[in-house]
């Protein structure tokens, strides 16, 4: 009698543990589907603000080595003429291009004292390097939270000029020429 009570309710039980097992499967699909959107949301967001703070620091590392370049008065050789030197407002855009790691400064803006914009000034002067650029987010969610969808970055450094020859900047020599002009 023992053995025809298992034989009984074994089919039973097993066809029941079987629709569970399937309807588990559903179940399963359904949080998939409601947790997926959310996942993949976390991780357009953890990129999109991965490459804010990368940008940032990159571009504030490119200016601040920019600006440790200004203050020392010196040239970088020109690539394209041997033996001859680039300007010096020439040199710090080029230390900056190459600490920016391909980044874009093309709006880096160096500004003195005592000789204005587009001047690194002379010995004792205070030079002024910064830059603006943009960066459009990619996560549309994110995005909405900043004007057109657009991050604008703006770093700045300034340092003293150390007292280097003052002959030798292109500061003196606009100074020369104003001067016989």
């Amino acid at each position: 009698m023992g053995s025809e009570m298992q034989r009984f309710c074994s089919p039973r039980i097993g066809e029941s543990v079987a629709r569970i097992r399937d309807s588990n499967r559903g179940t399963t699909l359904v949080e998939f589907a409601l947790v997926l959107p959310i996942f993949v949301l976390l991780m357009f967001a953890l990129t999109d603000f991965s490459r804010l703070f990368y940008i940032e620091m990159t571009l504030q590392n490119a200016v601040r080595e920019a600006g440790r370049y200004a203050i020392t008065g010196n040239h970088v050789p020109d690539p394209n003429h041997q033996g001859q030197n680039l300007s010096r407002v020439q040199s710090i855009f080029q230390v900056a291009q190459q600490a920016a790691m391909g980044l874009d400064v093309s709006n880096l803006q160096i500004v003195s004292a005592s000789g204005g914009t587009g001047n690194a000034g002379g010995p004792g002067d205070t030079v002024t390097i910064s830059l603006t650029t943009n960066l459009k987010i990619v996560t549309p969610i994110i995005a909405q939270f900043f004007k057109n969808g657009v991050y604008t970055f703006t770093v700045s450094v300034s340092f003293k000029n150390e007292p280097f020859p003052p002959g030798d900047t292109a500061w003196m020599r606009y100074a020369i020429w104003r001067d016989v002009g």
